[in-house]
């Protein structure tokens, strides 16, 4: 394969069962193959998508030390900012060329999990700025549900299957800003080579090159949506759940053009999670003679904490 596959979530919401199963097939398809896919027909609206980058711009042209009042220790940088090459992919030395903002979940006080959930950080300087973010964090969250749920079905699971994992999950809004490029990195890009850790990744701001998908064959290939689509992939939770039925690819942001160094890049994905006492045990009906059982129990939360830790997010 040499391109992400595209998908319009209206034919799974749509009130005819032949269209609706044409995007089960299309989805679960392509995630047993490649792992990502673009998709239309979301929830978020043109508006919202809009004032979100804006609020975004304004706030990493902020000055530095102002964004380095919202970096909250202790939290492995679940919640606010996290400062230019924080984070490395698993393995590697070289922080990543990006500072981001992290959005979290929105509980009910009575929730079992508000105690579990840093609080949301609020930025002073801009008005709109966390009410922008929590619109489109839900947006996405509700745009997630139904991706799980066409992916239930594929599985031959019931439809239903993962609305109680998701609900409440410890879901992350991250809208990440690529500064330009002043001088030669040494051994670094914009996001080295990774998968990422959860259920699955819905991505804004993926309209120009820099994010790659490597397929089957080893070769990377450019992953450009469309401005109307988001372009949504497999975690490795996901992967873990269905014995490596659903594909997590590794992907990777480059850096540009030497003679686009001079400008910045913004992205915004939404890592949707599962709540922490989830098994990901592999399911039964992933396992055969064919495909013996690959991964050892654990729950979302003991695996997400093992995967900061290897992030360098979490000291040990």
């Amino acid at each position: 394969m040499q391109n992400i596959p595209s998908v319009n979530l209206r034919d799974f919401l749509s009130d005819d069962p032949k269209r609706k199963q044409k995007f089960v097939n299309e989805i679960g398809s392509a995630f047993e193959d490649i792992g990502f896919v673009a998709l239309k027909g979301h929830f978020l609206n043109d508006q919202l998508v809009e004032e979100l980058y804006g609020e975004i711009r304004n706030f990493f042209a902020l000055p530095l030390e102002t964004k380095k009042g919202y970096e909250i220790p202790g939290i492995g940088g679940q919640r606010g900012y996290v400062s230019f090459g924080t984070e490395h992919a698993k393995g590697r030395k070289e922080g990543d060329l990006k500072e981001f903002w992290h959005f979290g979940q929105y509980v009910d006080k009575d929730s079992k999990y508000a105690s579990e959930y840093p609080e949301n950080v609020e930025v002073k300087e801009l008005l709109r700025f966390n009410v922008v973010g929590k619109e489109a964090y839900q947006m996405l969250e509700k745009t997630g549900v139904y991706v799980l749920r066409a992916l239930a079905l594929h599985l031959g699971l019931d439809e239903f299957y993962f609305d109680e994992y998701a609900k409440d999950g410890n879901s992350i809004l991250r809208p990440i800003h690529y500064p330009p490029i002043t001088t030669e990195p040494e051994n670094a890009i914009r996001a080295a080579a990774h998968g990422d850790i959860n259920l699955i990744t819905l991505l804004m701001g993926a309209q120009g090159k820099g994010l790659q998908v490597q397929n089957h064959d080893g070769d990377w290939i450019d992953a450009v949506a469309e401005p109307d689509e988001l372009v949504i992939n497999v975690g490795d939770m996901l992967s873990r759940h269905t014995n490596n039925k659903l594909k997590s690819t590794i992907h990777q942001v480059v850096n540009p053009p030497r003679e686009l160094w001079g400008t910045s890049r913004y992205s915004i994905p939404f890592f949707m999670h599962p709540v922490s006492d989830m098994k990901l045990d592999c399911l039964e009906n992933c396992i055969d003679a064919e495909n013996p059982k690959k991964f050892e129990d654990i729950t979302a939360g003991d695996y997400l904490y093992e995967r900061l830790v290897d992030l360098g997010l979490i000291k040990k």
